[in-house]
């Protein structure tokens, strides 16, 4: 037998690198492994101390008040490791915080921290502040604190027993507005591209940035209607709880001037002598209070506390859920209304649909509450959520929909077939009506010396490529589409509403209403929040409180994702691997809202004979 052959100098070259990859590759799976199985150690360790009698219950939302994450959990958790968690915080977890603590002996009082709180709606912020004087009325105590409040924020502090600002803080007052970029200008008039809408209802103001200049008389009128009785609202209960008068706060605000010169320029005084606040403490004085009300915890250096997120995490811990038994499930439709399977953030209507299909079709499930908090958006993903909600009632499951900030538009749409619908009055809803926008850009290409031209077989072969003119035919055949959805959008709702068109004709042409309006003519049947429409749920599936476990019904993980997932909510690993703890730059508000406007715009030009149900109505 002749010799083995030595393999030549290429072939040893890649086979060394090659061996040197395989084994980099291995190193690198065992260090993942290593590092997964600290993680699963850590997370089997008991969390935290023992809680202690006379705990004080610290919440401090950080971010934006969302009725769910933008993130899926195994993401979340992922990023909070790393120290770049999202900045927002569930509203569900708020108010089953406030309601655990309520019948928890170990909690004595809530501290509460507004001032981080980025944004919320007004009818999210009436949930917690309800929550708030529900603790109170169970004989406990709140204490709010802030460096300053914006007067979003200032609404949960004053559902609190005693009210402080630092020293070099402000509170500030203003009233509500809505104000916005109105494009037909820089559009039309400078880039030459020429915007046409068609639509059905005066007051149907979602596209009107794209054609005026300011707001149309309708549009103006409907605004001032329904922000005025939330404005209203919002007075008389702040008089309220801080035993003043609305009439008197009002009066403050529009006196602003006068009254801030009376003390030097100094808003936190201003707070002061008006009532608003009860004293103007340091965080130190503040820290000190709070020891001599409750108990210094072990290091000696505050008072005895636990975090939002460790008192859920430890409720969680003591109440697994098992997955048997009856169950209420809870469906969430938050964001704008899009085709498919969206990210998180936005309400698809295949992902939404399927939500409520699987709930129907599990059989410990006995009724399914749809928790809306959506402008609306298109007309067709709208139908399919709809149409979900009324299969589900067919099978025998009842409905129940609780409007949160915004339900209008196609956020009434998937609403409407619920056999209950609970909104509060401080909700934005209606605007029941139909658009549709189409953009032509030849004057845009005259500009720069481009003409387009060409022949088709038909008349209409071509006729809605966006670089020709629009044909009037064209924009016939447009506006019949949208009268016809119209039609469409009114009819389901008298049918819902146990109503005929032309009555909720009346009331729709796309004007928005606050949640008391829209009860006031028949568009929402309850007014109350979440734990009204739990309440209501349970009745009409004949459950006890109690009998039943509140389940969110949310995308499933896989099996890593949810390993994942579960880490994140260990606190000690979030100490561990915890570590840059670098804030994210924040584009200018103005700037946000232009790119939302044009990537909106854009989205719209996509489909020429697309129908849309949306209200730029959220303040």
């Amino acid at each position: 037998m002749s010799e083995a052959r030595k393999p030549g100098l290429l072939r040893r070259i890649v086979g060394g690198l090659w061996w040197s990859l395989d084994q980099s590759r291995r190193l690198a799976a065992n260090l993942i492994f290593l590092l997964l199985l600290v993680w699963m150690l850590a997370a089997l360790v008991k969390d935290g101390p023992t809680l202690k009698q006379r705990t004080a219950l610290v919440i401090a939302p950080s971010g934006a008040l969302v009725e769910q994450f933008s993130a899926d959990p195994a993401s979340r958790a992922v990023s909070r490791a790393l120290g770049e968690d999202v900045q927002e915080v569930q509203l569900r977890d708020v108010l089953r915080a406030i309601d655990a603590a309520r019948e928890d002996e170990r909690i004595e009082r809530i501290f509460l921290r507004a001032d981080g709180l980025t944004s919320a709606g007004m009818a999210s912020l009436r949930e917690i502040s309800a929550a708030l004087r529900a603790f109170r009325a169970a004989g406990k105590q709140v204490v709010a604190y802030a460096d300053g409040y914006d007067q979003r924020q200032y609404l949960l502090a004053a559902a609190a027993d005693e009210v402080y600002l630092h020293p070099a803080g402000a509170l500030l007052l203003e009233g509500l507005a809505r104000y916005r970029p109105y494009y037909r200008e820089g559009l039309q008039d400078k880039l030459g591209v020429d915007v046409h809408l068609f639509k059905v209802g005066e007051y149907k103001s979602a596209a009107e940035p794209y054609i005026l200049d300011a707001p149309s008389p309708e549009a103006a009128e409907a605004d001032r209607f329904w922000m005025t009785d939330i404005w209203q609202r919002y007075l008389a209960e702040v008089a309220e709880a801080r035993e003043l008068s609305a009439e008197t706060l009002a009066a403050n605000i529009d006196r602003l001037p006068e009254r801030l010169a009376e003390v030097g320029g100094d808003l936190a005084k201003l707070a002061l002598a008006e009532g608003l606040v009860d004293d103007l403490k340091t965080q130190d004085q503040i820290r000190q209070l709070m020891i001599e009300r409750g108990v210094e915890d072990e290091d000696g250096h505050t008072f005895r506390q636990v975090s939002m997120e460790d008192y859920l995490a430890r409720i969680d811990q003591s109440n697994p859920d098992f997955g048997e038994g009856d169950r209420l499930a809870v469906v969430v439709a938050q964001g704008e209304i899009v085709f498919g399977e969206p990210p998180p953030g936005q309400v698809g209507g295949v992902s939404t649909a399927a939500l409520i299909r699987r709930a129907r079709e599990d059989e410990n499930v006995r009724g399914v509450l749809l928790r809306v908090d959506s402008p609306g958006g298109g007309v067709f993903p709208s139908e399919q959520i709809r149409r979900e909600v009324e299969l589900t009632r067919e099978a025998g499951k009842p409905v129940v929909v609780s409007m949160g900030d915004v339900a209008a538009s196609g956020g009434y749409w998937i609403s409407m077939n619920a056999d209950t619908i609970i909104a509060d009055p401080s909700t934005i809803t209606g605007s029941i009506g139909i658009y549709g926008l189409w953009l032509t850009v030849p004057r845009t290409l005259e500009k720069i010396g481009v003409r387009v031209g060409g022949t088709g077989t038909t008349r209409f072969a071509g006729a809605f490529d966006p670089s020709r003119p629009l044909d009037p035919a064209v924009g016939q055949v447009i506006q019949s589409v949208i009268d016809q959805g119209y039609r469409d959008f009114i009819g389901k709702v008298a049918d819902a509403r146990e109503s005929t068109p032309e009555a909720i004709d009346q009331v729709a042409r796309g004007r928005v209403w606050s949640g008391a309006q829209a009860h006031e003519r028949g568009l929402v049947d309850r007014l109350g929040g979440l734990a009204e429409a739990e309440a209501e749920l349970a009745e009409l599936t004949e459950l006890e409180k109690g009998s039943y476990r509140l389940v969110y019904i949310e995308p499933e993980l896989d099996p890593f994702q949810q390993f994942i997932a579960n880490l994140g909510g260990n606190s000690r690993l979030a100490a561990l691997f915890g570590a840059s703890g670098l804030a994210t730059a924040l584009a200018p508000k103005l700037g946000q809202q232009v790119a939302a406007d044009l990537a909106w715009l854009e989205a719209l030009g996509q489909r020429p004979l697309g129908a849309f149900a949306h209200c730029l109505c959220e303040l």
